[in-house]
């Protein structure tokens, strides 16, 4: 683990938060007091943050999480705050397709890209790739999505030092903010690979460095529908700065989708009450180790020259590459697994298709990678 002093873990953050909303702070504070209920069910609030703070030393701060309707909602929120025309956000490729609907549709920032993978590997330095050409001194946002979708993928001890390593050395050009994407946080399926967010490992990293965290409970309570996402700054929760960012979030939210549904809140409630919430969240994650140990195998013996598997350990995808050299795309490549095997997958053109396996029973997995090899050879052949 990188070492930080105490003293930078306790309040750089928060001047950075601040000079970012530009914002009286009295004039955030009053509308945080104005409109509690919008930034969601206290109860839940403050239930969820034990339940993202579960292993955490107290020392590290982390605000009162806002309630939102859903991942993409806090995304949203977090384009509205911190991106504007031209900013610059850095994320790995391939990536979700709505980080550039959050960051570029809406509020016209720049999507900066670099290869998630370098011959076959996860590449810790996709930020500072990215950004490479952005000169020194220009604030930047930087998406980092552990477990990954749609790659499946999370960081072995060894890489996520050195992706806290390079996000620390691009936080010594330019103020980044970071934003942990944690909406598959937990399922990790092999135990020497770190569970745990990123975003408690880059609070107090660095003064120009300010991490945030958005996770939910569509994936780690498997409560799909439900639409209740949360929003956690590394910050005290009465420090100034978090209530001057209530209450904006709190104007943002009101002013657009209005406060999450408060029926999925109350059955979200119920469940962060349950004392065995843990043990059955447990028992999804087992179920889809599962799944996760039965493509692996199943895909273990692919001829790289037809299909190449790139690394996936956790969450619910695991992605194959098309090798440029058999001369068609991955989306010719779907229609082809549909029509004629009748599988279905996605594709992310040019070379890409994306298992998801977390939704396929462990048993009809390897017949969903044989049908997968047939297709590609039968494609192949001269």
């Amino acid at each position: 683990m990188i070492e930080t002093p105490s003293s930078v873990r306790q309040g750089p953050a928060a001047e950075v938060l601040r000079r970012a909303l530009n914002l009286p702070s009295e004039e955030d504070l009053e509308l945080a007091r104005a409109a509690p209920e919008v930034l969601g069910l206290p109860e839940v609030r403050e239930r969820w943050r034990l339940w993202q703070r579960r292993g955490i030393a107290a020392e590290l701060p982390s605000s009162l999480p806002v309630v939102t309707a859903g991942l993409s909602h806090a995304l949203s929120l977090l384009a509205d705050l911190f991106a504007g025309e031209g900013t610059p956000v850095a994320v790995s490729n391939p990536f979700w397709g709505n980080y550039r609907q959050a960051f570029a549709t809406r509020a016209g920032a720049a999507i900066l890209t670099a290869p998630a993978y370098v011959d076959g590997r996860y590449n810790p330095d996709f930020a500072t790739q990215a950004l490479h050409e952005i000169p020194a001194g220009v604030p930047a946002l930087a998406l980092l999505n552990i477990p990954s979708n749609p790659g499946g993928y999370s960081p072995t001890a060894e890489e996520r030092q050195a992706t806290l390593e390079s996000l620390r050395a691009e936080a010594e050009r330019r103020p980044l903010l970071v934003v942990c994407d944690d909406a598959y946080a937990g399922l990790v399926f092999e135990p020497e690979v770190p569970d745990r967010s990123p975003f408690w490992d880059l609070i107090g990293l660095h003064p120009n460095l300010t991490p945030v965290k958005v996770d939910g409970a569509t994936k780690e309570f498997s409560f799909f529908g439900g639409r209740v996402g949360f929003l956690t700054f590394g910050l005290d929760p009465e420090s100034a700065a978090a209530r001057s960012l209530e209450g904006r979030l709190a104007s943002w939210i009101a002013g657009s989708v209005g406060s999450a549904s408060a029926a999925s809140q109350v059955l979200l409630l119920q469940a962060l009450r349950n004392e065995a919430i843990e043990a059955e969240v447990e028992a999804v994650r087992l179920l889809l180790a599962g799944r996760y140990r039965a493509l692996r195998d199943a895909l273990a013996p692919a001829d790289p020259a037809l299909l190449r598997v790139l690394p996936f350990n956790s969450g619910c995808f695991a992605l194959v590459e098309i090798p440029e050299a058999l001369g068609f795309d991955s989306e010719a490549a779907r229609r082809h697994l549909l029509a004629r095997w009748e599988t279905g997958l996605i594709s992310l053109a040019p070379r890409y298709l994306r298992i998801a396996h977390c939704s396929v029973d462990a048993a009809a997995l390897p017949e969903l990678a044989s049908r997968l090899q047939q297709g590609i050879a039968e494609l192949a052949r001269p």
